[in-house]
């Protein structure tokens, strides 16, 4: 008895609900059934199901055990499929995590597109501002602004997210002089709130470095709410400029000082290091690695 039979012969057990129904499933005697279940707890040296007269029920271990073995029989089919056929038949779930903004405005046109694309991938979406665990929470990979500070995991880079400053026309009008940055520390700041730095960090035409720190008037963890404030004329904002090139665009907001660098973060797609990387994963992050492809949309809309 290999070790595929045993755990498609547990997963199937699970999904019919009984050794019987199993059984009947996958036209092998109940006998058979059994014993593989047997053997299979045996061999681990755990219990997976409850079991009585009239139902089953999972232990702790036997849910986690079938949870990973449901990913691991859906790569197994779908990399056979991918060594078999010239057209990649991609299928199971794919679980990902995505900044909110960025993910409703930007990632979301991708991810239906890919859907399209594979019918037969169910995706799973988390949109969260917060610093997932990949490997506890189940997920396959993460988009994310910003420096990988966790070394066991893998980056590869999308593209790059350019910071701008930006204000309502009326609001800027008040400002008589605006040459130099040291210029808006008249105008008070809309922060967001996940932000560990209050300092606006620069640097010149000439390369040269520098900094500043404005009064805070809004705080909040919503960069839409940001935009809206700003637009509203409550403060002015250094904020990823795919956020609000529509309103660059259409004029509701003004860029401050564009000839100064306020800094660029690597947007990228992380995942865990594996030997076996799921196909229809690896397919994922190809297929926004060719979307994101050189200089992204929001920076070409404005120039």
């Amino acid at each position: 008895m290999s070790r595929y039979e045993e755990i498609e012969t547990f997963v199937q057990v699970v999904d019919a609900g009984s050794i019987t129904a199993a059984a009947d499933r996958i036209r092998v005697a109940k006998s058979a059934v059994s014993r593989r279940i047997k053997e299979l707890e045996k061999r681990l040296g755990v219990q997976l199901l409850h079991r009585s007269s009239r139902n089953q029920t999972l232990t702790d271990t036997g849910q986690a055990l079938y949870d990973r073995s449901v990913e691991l029989l859906q790569d197994w089919v779908e990399t056979e499929a991918v060594a078999s056929s010239s057209t990649m038949n991609l299928a199971g779930k794919l679980k990902l995590s995505t900044p909110l903004s960025f993910g409703n405005a930007h990632l979301s046109p991708a991810i239906l597109d890919f859907m399209r694309l594979h019918p037969d991938v169910q995706v799973d979406v988390d949109f969260t501002d917060r610093s997932v665990d990949l490997v506890a929470e189940g997920f396959d990979l993460t988009i994310r602004i910003g420096n990988l500070s966790d070394s066991s995991l893998i980056a590869r880079k999308l593209a790059s997210v350019c910071m701008v400053v930006v204000g309502s026309p009326d609001l800027v009008k008040r400002q008589r002089r605006l040459e130099h940055p040291d210029d808006l520390l008249d105008f008070e700041e809309c922060v967001y709130g996940h932000r560990k730095t209050s300092s606006w960090y620069y640097k010149d035409m000439h390369g040269v470095e520098g900094s500043l720190n404005l009064k805070p008037r809004l705080f909040t963890t919503s960069g839409e709410f940001l935009r809206d404030a700003t637009v509203a004329g409550e403060g002015i904002l250094r904020i990823p400029r795919f956020i609000v090139y529509e309103n660059l665009k259409d004029g509701s907001l003004v860029e401050l000082l564009p000839d100064y660098d306020w800094g660029d973060l690597p947007l990228s797609a992380i995942y865990p290091p594996t030997k076996h990387l799921s196909p229809r994963v690896r397919a994922f992050i190809d297929f926004l690695v060719e979307r994101f492809r050189g200089t992204p949309y929001w920076d070409l809309a404005i120039r």
